[in-house]
């Protein structure tokens, strides 16, 4: 147990040295606020300890995400944009992840990312999205917009101009091709509501 901390520790050290340059748009590029956002909605979701207010700590909160987790890599450098392309050879995202919306909220977490896609128009703050979700086009133009706080669990898919209304939830596996109103969840293929403001339901959506 001992020599596992100590190599954190060694980890930790290697990984602060790699990541000055972060650490330096970290604190003043134009998207800090909405990094910083990110951050503690990370802490929060992975139950970590709160970074504290001071410089140090936002710092080793910081070095710790781009450390151990690799999806929160990927959303840092695409809220950097193209400083981001410049920057993840250092400390490489997540390769199976795929984000390619540019308007998305503060805290979005996104829980073992592999084989995700999104692709929506705009995604509001807080959201959760699990692995092998695909949120995407039905053809050249038609994408999804999610609200605020809507949690996509694993496997989803959320195709095509629809609306995703905040609070709601897409249960694994489903498929969304219709609007989902605010405050439902929704299950199936294709997709149905099974609960309204926390309600049991069976509606169509």
């Amino acid at each position: 147990m001992k020599a596992k901390s100590v190599a954190l520790k060694i980890l930790f050290l290697l990984n602060s040295i790699r990541l000055i340059p972060h650490i330096f748009f970290l604190k003043y590029h134009p998207s800090r606020e909405c990094i910083e956002l990110d951050i503690d909605r990370w802490l929060s979701c992975l139950n970590l300890s709160k970074r504290s207010d001071t410089t140090f700590g936002a710092t080793r909160s910081f070095i710790e995400l781009m450390t151990f987790h690799h999806e929160y890599r990927s959303i840092f450098y695409h809220r950097l944009g193209w400083i981001g392309k410049i920057l993840y050879f250092l400390c490489r995202p997540m390769p199976t992840l795929y984000i390619y919306t540019k308007d998305i909220g503060p805290g979005l977490f996104i829980q073992h990312g592999f084989a995700t896609i999104i692709s929506a128009q705009k995604i509001g703050q807080n959201c959760w999205i699990n692995q092998q979700v695909t949120i995407g086009f039905l053809n050249d133009t038609d994408r999804p917009t999610l609200g605020d706080n809507v949690t996509i669990y694993a496997g989803a898919k959320v195709l095509g101009n629809v609306s995703i209304g905040d609070n709601s939830i897409v249960g694994a596996n489903a498929v969304v091709v219709k609007d989902v109103p605010q405050n439902c969840t929704v299950v199936g293929v294709p997709a149905y509501i099974v609960r309204r403001n926390g309600v049991k339901v069976r509606e169509p959506l």
